[in-house]
């Protein structure tokens, strides 16, 4: 009957629709409506669903009463959606007909998508200084072989191309620790001030080879938050000797820390940790995309200076797993800030 099987579908979770033998569509739920518009019932189902493939599955069904499955894909000029489609053989008063259930894969697919993204960017990430490294080889032992010039200049562009390696391995591991620990926040004490000078301090050798100074702006109270010391230093290395390398020479860059007070981004006691550079900046175009893996301004510059491109996901999910948030600010000519917000309790 008409009020059972509307019923039936309304109670269904997913998108469904329920399809007579005549292929005319007797029932649709709330969601199907809003997917496919309010007036499918009573129709054919080929003019209200359209896309072969699905079209194909559901004559197959109805002429063979066998569950099948398909794939169906819509966009709302905003983003592509895949749903899974399942095509199931139902009795109805009036005889045989067929269930169309459709599952929401958008998530699925972007997460398959972005694990293939990953390794393909490992792999050329990779690929590049092992080939360079490959090649050195083959021209030391052949048309260099006995020319210690060229050897000691190949030898040395060896040496920063396995540095450059290493590089990438040991971020590739510092992610994806960070993320297996994501959802625990730490629990031990941590003093920011202590970690954002000894930081400072860590990168006088940067900062003389560079010209760029670095001033600290920290309060005179000391005082802890709940963090992890080590993860918390990374930050800071990240974000500070980024801002030393890419400001230009000439350029200068601070460090500053807030006390804590009530951060309505947080929703609680929290403190702020600011590093800004009087850099040549970063247009605003590239400020939402800084954070993706291997997402770079300017690919050369940041390889030349040793970037890996993971730093700037690193510090995302450390914040992240702190609870806390993060803003960059920047505008070409003017510089960039970074601005990190640390709940303190």
């Amino acid at each position: 009957m008409r009020g059972d099987a509307e019923e039936f579908v309304a109670a269904v979770p997913l998108p469904s629709v329920l399809i007579r033998r005549d292929e005319r569509i007797q029932a649709a739920n709330e969601t199907a409506l809003s997917l496919f518009g309010q007036a499918i019932r009573g129709r054919h189902f080929i003019t209200a669903l359209r896309q072969p493939n699905l079209l194909d599955t559901i004559e197959a069904c109805l002429r063979d009463p066998k569950a099948r499955e398909c794939e169906y894909l819509t966009s709302d000029g905003r983003q592509d959606t895949t749903y899974k489609v399942t095509v199931r053989p139902v009795s109805l008063d009036d005889g045989p007909g067929v269930l169309v259930c459709f599952e929401d894969m958008t998530s699925q697919e972007q997460v398959s998508q972005m694990r293939r993204d990953f390794v393909a960017n490992v792999s050329h990430e990779l690929k590049t200084p092992l080939t360079a490294v490959i090649g050195f080889i083959e021209t030391i032992r052949g048309p260099a072989k006995n020319d210690p010039a060229a050897q000691e200049r190949f030898l040395t562009i060896m040496e920063n191309e396995a540095h450059r390696m290493n590089r990438l391995v040991g971020d590739l591991l510092s992610l994806s620790r960070v993320e297996a620990e994501e959802r625990v926040r730490p629990t031990t004490s941590v003093n920011p001030a202590q970690l954002i000078q000894s930081t400072v301090d860590g990168l006088e050798r940067l900062m003389q080879e560079t010209g760029v100074s670095v001033a600290v702006d920290l309060p005179d109270t000391d005082f802890e938050i709940r963090g992890d010391a080590d993860q918390l230093r990374q930050v800071l290395n990240n974000l500070t000797e980024n801002a030393v390398k890419y400001a230009g020479q000439g350029a200068s860059v601070k460090v500053s820390l807030s006390l804590p007070n009530y951060e309505a981004r947080l929703r609680c006691e929290g403190i702020r940790i600011k590093v800004s550079d009087t850099g040549q900046g970063i247009d605003p175009l590239h400020l939402p995309r800084l954070t993706e893996r291997f997402y770079r301004v300017d690919s050369h510059r940041s390889r030349e200076m040793g970037g890996t491109g993971l730093g700037l996901a690193i510090v995302k999910h450390i914040v992240n797993r702190h609870r806390g948030r993060m803003r960059i600010k920047s505008k070409l000519g003017e510089g960039t800030k970074f601005t990190v917000i640390l709940p303190s309790e």
